[in-house]
């Protein structure tokens, strides 16, 4: 069994227990390299799953690393996608790849993305990230080899926090109804999701009782003993006439006592001195060459780094943030606003805040942390945003307002139907937060950063949507939108620290957008410019206007600095934090008296560029009237693992990418003009 050579049939290897025992201690030591490497990613459950991935990858398993897509191999899905470096070190041990490039966790443009992406490493059957989808994809692949005639068995393994997923119930009947004995379900059962404890955040128990009753046969067995593993595994792969659940029973953290049973091990990456004091702990500090393999990383990320130096548009001096000895600005998370906002409005015995597993991290668990008594307005949900959209529809229905959020691509698109049905078509009073919108999460890679979810919510009728550009706007749009904003309302915000381009006495106002203008440079980026509402502020014969929403406007407003300083033009910025009601007048106003537009998003090109557009085109208002336009945002593709200011680098929405895009249009302009000139002069002629 396990490890194949496809062509003759033999096995390549055998694993004795004592064998797994010590790969998947090894295994262990080289996840933690691997994490502290990267500098994030997800120590707990990678560790309490180890010893189920040796066993499968070098024991149960029929596959062939020199042939990873032997048509007869075994399938084995990742649902619970964050747990990937387990994965990359399974197909390691097994041959599939080198083990030490397992190193590379999460760095940009490499194989072993954040969650795991089949078309970058091959051994990987599916791309995976999105909790309680992988039982439906293993449903498919399992069904494809009945209908094939194939023998072959597909396992899947998911967390036991994301069994509070509707769709794994609806995977689970699906597999019983159409009598799947080639599908072997595997639940790595840590007790533990980020919010705390399974059972306090949403109890799934009696998982077995729960799967037997939808006719699986079910094995409960301790998951960190490895005859234990091994027997079950190699018992459900002999077929029962049924599909088969392994509930292992684990620890979180697994073989490192300050991770052991620590819900804030679960998307933690170790530093330095806590790798050591783990490898310590393992009995490995001298079996494996820790340093040699920090190295190789460091070594691969000075050659990105010079990669994307490469790439970027090139200026007079060095204008990013921070570098020069002006233009100080500060950086903070703009989610931290969106806390102070619930922590303030909270006071209001309507709010209701709704828990879907990642609240601190979205801080929307700001609402109670220093008010115990608004813990009876908390309800915790879990990982089941459809169920929580349509709950938060309900409490609406009766009065209250309910918000809601969880990281952007899953508030905006896993539950859409919900959102556009239950809250959108009744017109409920529904605060939806996309949280670590566009690539702030970065290294989390593709499956969740948000970059097609403004296309979503600004498609919906009734919905309003908010883009603010930093924490002081996001906590002035978070309190208008929950107190005064009556419909439903999605508010877009980031998860690194950005720029801080604002303060009290900036206006915000609901629809109407900010013009915003640099004076002179100062030793203070914010002093530098000035801001006022749209529908005051006075044409100034500006060369160019440049229209941004969220992280993109302080980029823009760089832009602008760098334009002034290295070309001499004057720039527009225009904050169009409101997306939907969007500031047409704004727009008019811009494209009539400087004639060259930029837009520039954070997200895939068009959810703001589309919708300026068709302003400008759609109103008489500019007919006759030359407008060159041009759009920054991420072209027509997906994301992937990489620091978020190296995606920023890399996807081409930075200030000196929107810098060159002005400087291309202002070409355009200044030949129209000279043009236009030269026919002037020969009719006069």
């Amino acid at each position: 069994m396990a490890m194949k050579d496809s062509r003759t049939g033999k096995t390549t290897r055998e694993y004795s227990i004592d064998d797994l025992k010590d790969a998947a201690q090894l295994m262990r030591g080289y996840d933690l390299v691997a994490l502290c490497a990267a500098g994030s990613g997800h120590a707990g459950g990678t560790l309490s799953i180890m010893d189920i991935t040796a066993a499968l990858y070098l024991r149960i398993a029929d596959h062939d690393p020199l042939d990873p897509s032997w048509p007869d191999r075994d399938r084995i899905v990742w649902s619970a996608g964050h747990k990937a470096p387990s994965l990359y070190l399974g197909l390691a041990f097994a041959g599939f790849c080198p083990l030490e490039d397992v190193v590379l966790l999460r760095k940009l443009w490499s194989a072993f993305q954040g969650h795991p992406h089949w078309l970058k490493l091959p051994g990987v059957e599916v791309s995976t990230g999105s909790l309680g989808q992988g039982l439906s994809i293993a449903v498919g692949i399992a069904l494809a080899a009945k209908l094939d005639g194939k023998p072959h068995k597909t396992f899947c393994i998911m967390g036991d926090g994301e069994q509070q997923e509707g769709q794994i119930w609806e995977a689970a009947m699906e597999a019983a109804h159409h009598k799947l004995d080639n599908l072997i379900g595997i639940v790595d059962c840590n007790r533990l999701q980020i919010d705390g404890l399974v059972s306090e955040v949403m109890k799934i128990d009696p998982l077995g009782a729960k799967y037997r009753s939808f006719g699986w046969e079910v094995l409960r067995i301790n998951g960190h003993d490895m005859r234990q593993v091994v027997k079950a595994l190699e018992q459900a792969k002999a077929g029962c006439g049924k599909p088969m659940m392994i509930l292992a029973d684990t620890v979180k953290g697994k073989g490192v006592s300050f991770m052991e049973n620590k819900a804030a091990w679960h998307g933690k990456a170790p530093n330095e001195d806590e790798l050591m004091r783990g490898l310590a702990e393992l009995g490995l500090t001298a079996r494996i060459p820790y340093r040699q393999l920090l190295g190789k990383a460091q070594t691969y990320q000075a050659a990105v780094n010079r990669r994307l130096d490469a790439k970027m548009p090139k200026f007079s001096r060095n204008y990013w943030w921070n570098a020069a000895e002006t233009m100080k600005v500060k950086m903070e998370p703009t989610r931290k606003g969106f806390g102070q906002s619930l922590a303030q409005t909270g006071e209001d015995e309507r709010v209701v805040c709704l828990g879907l597993d990642i609240s601190g991290s979205i801080a929307i668990s700001d609402f109670y942390t220093s008010k115990p008594e608004r813990k009876r307005r908390w309800i915790s949900i879990g990982i089941a945003e459809q169920s929580a959209t349509s709950v938060a529809a309900g409490l609406a229905k009766e009065g209250k307002l309910p918000v809601l959020g969880t990281y952007g691509t899953f508030a905006a698109a896993r539950n859409l139907d919900q959102i556009r049905i239950s809250v959108c078509y009744g017109n409920f009073n529904v605060l939806i937060a996309g949280a670590h919108g566009g690539v702030s999460v970065g290294p989390d890679g593709a499956t969740h950063q948000a970059l097609e979810d403004l296309f979503a919510m600004c498609s919906l009728p009734n919905m309003s949507v908010v883009v603010p550009s930093d924490v002081v706007e996001t906590r002035k749009a978070t309190d208008y939108l929950l107190l005064e904003h009556q419909g439903p309302k999605y508010i877009r915000f980031a998860r690194e620290a950005t720029p801080v381009i604002s303060d009290e006495r900036t206006p915000f106002v609901f629809g109407h957008a900010n013009v915003i203008r640099l004076r002179a440079e100062k030793a203070n980026f914010l002093e530098a410019f000035e801001t006022v509402l749209a529908s005051d502020y006075p044409n100034e014969n500006e060369d160019l206007s440049i229209m941004a929403c969220g992280p993109m406007v302080p980029e823009a407003m760089r832009a602008a600095w760098i334009l002034k300083n290295d070309f001499g033009y004057e720039s527009r910025v225009i904050n169009l934090h409101t997306l939907k009601p969007i500031d047409a007048a704004a727009i008019l106003r811009a494209a009539r008296e400087t004639g060259v537009i930029v837009t520039a998003e954070e997200h895939q090109i068009g959810a703001l560029a589309w919708r300026v557009s068709g302003v400008i085109t759609e109103t008489p208002l500019l007919y006759g009237v030359p407008v060159i336009t041009g759009a920054i945002g991420v072209p027509d593709r997906f994301g992937e693992s990489g620091a978020p200011w190296e995606l920023i680098k890399e996807f081409a929405v930075s200030a000196e990418h929107i810098a060159k895009k002005a400087v291309e249009l202002m070409e355009v302009k200044q030949a129209a003009r000279a043009e236009k000139q030269e026919y002037s002069l020969i009719g006069h002629e």
